[in-house]
């Protein structure tokens, strides 16, 4: 059995994502974002940096959740980004053609 999935906020600006994505967590991990994104959103933040280096593996369903999680944030005015993407995490996205997507820079106001 994995162990279980876990999204913090340690603090206002950023977001820890913990254990393991796959289809068992996702759904779960979906509905604790977007709380927490609609949280930044009312705050007035601009941005929001979500930390996976705790992230043990994933598959195509955290991808998926990553892909889900950057239009949530964009329909809320929020630029959201990834730092210690995962290894499997970066593999796929390669393959997808959608690294630059979990990478891209901040837009330019």
């Amino acid at each position: 059995m994995n162990p279980p999935a876990r999204l913090t906020a340690p603090d206002p600006e950023r977001l820890l994502l913990a254990g393991v994505l796959d289809f068992d967590t996702v759904g779960r991990l979906a509905v604790e974002g977007d709380v927490l994104l609609r949280a930044a959103a009312a705050r007035g933040q601009e941005r929001l940096m979500l930390d996976l280096s705790a992230v043990e593996r994933a598959n195509s369903a955290g991808l998926a959740l990553l892909l889900e999680w950057l239009e949530m944030a964009r329909a809320r005015g929020l630029h959201l980004s990834y730092a210690g993407l995962p290894e499997s995490l970066t593999r796929l996205a390669a393959v997808s053609n959608l690294g630059d997507l979990l990478t891209s820079p901040e837009p330019r106001t």
